[in-house]
């Protein structure tokens, strides 16, 4: 259709018959005299319209999941809470086997060397303006716990008791450049004395200079006067390194302790020493040396059938 003035007055006629129409089916509410007609159209347009919401339903799903974005996101963050609760429980399972696992190991420590021991948690590590290695544990005097104490887990010497309070106590560790303790060698019972050198292995300085002692061998506690603050027979580590003895009165060693101080949880306190030295039994059992194999070699041999060249 050109754009005419014929053209315009038909637009606004048929623009006023519309709001006309509109005026009069809002005022005659369900008695509208355009509701057959509407059926009508509806009759007819219906299945187009059918046809038309299959093609955008999946946008109009998008915006509903848009307006339900906040109750989705709360769902979503209850879940993951769900999960991280789940996630804890599970790794607390696991931490509990673990500490459970440990105490086994200090028990059958315990067990052999004949200590009887209190078990205590390590809750904190010592303030580092001393520089000292020390960590505290969650038993005091409460506990029967007393100063100069052997402190002890499932793999060896831990340290020893320094301070005691009513329901916690410090431990100084084997690690400490201050810490020293009685060391006897295991079967040659060479004694010695060893000091703690931080990350490094312990330092160990032998008595007798001319003593022999191979890389590998392993040491434990000689005891104290009364045992304390040493009981005997706790093992200490295994020797990683031997210097030369340039003729000096005594030999040095370097010993890899036996405990992880970077790993400590549970301990065990020896509050009643053993009646008897244990010596050596509390070491564990060396690992049984790999039996070689045999082997078997064929030497091929000429036959007798083979005839030499001429």
């Amino acid at each position: 259709m050109r754009d005419t003035r014929e053209s315009r007055l038909l637009l606004v006629l048929l623009v006023a018959i519309a709001f006309a129409l509109i005026t009069v089916d809002i005022r005659g509410g369900e008695q509208s005299p355009l509701d057959g007609a509407r059926q009508a159209a509806a009759s007819a347009f219906g299945p187009v319209e059918s046809g038309v919401a299959r093609v955008v339903d999946p946008v109009g799903n998008a915006v509903g999941a848009v307006r339900d974005s906040g109750t989705r996101h709360n769902r979503i963050t209850k879940l993951e809470h769900e999960n991280e609760a789940l996630k804890a429980k599970l790794g607390s399972s696991d931490r509990n086997r673990s500490r459970a696992a440990e105490l086994d190991k200090i028990l059958k420590t315990a067990g052999t060397g004949q200590y009887a021991i209190k078990g205590a948690q390590v809750i904190a590590i010592g303030s580092a303006q001393g520089f000292s290695w020390t960590v505290t544990i969650d038993a005091g005097s409460r506990d029967g716990i007393a100063r100069d104490m052997t402190v002890l887990n499932g793999d060896g010497l831990v340290g020893r008791v320094t301070t005691v309070g009513a329901e916690t106590s410090t431990v100084l560790l084997a690690a400490d450049p201050d810490f020293t303790v009685g060391t006897r060698m295991e079967k040659t019972n060479e004694i010695g004395f060893a000091n703690g050198q931080g990350v490094r292995s312990l330092r160990v300085q032998l008595l007798n200079g001319k003593a022999t002692v191979r890389k590998g061998d392993r040491l434990v506690t000689f005891g104290s006067s009364r045992d304390k603050p040493f009981v005997p027979g706790v093992p200490v580590g295994r020797v990683v390194k031997v210097e030369p003895s340039n003729g000096d009165l005594t030999r040095t060693l370097q010993v890899r302790p036996f405990v992880s101080f970077s790993q400590l949880d549970i301990v065990g306190i020896v509050v009643q020493p053993p009646r008897q030295d244990p010596r050596d039994t509390v070491l564990p059992a060396r690992p049984a040396k790999p039996k070689p194999i045999p082997t078997v070699t064929v030497t091929a041999t000429p036959s007798a059938s083979a005839s030499p060249r001429s």
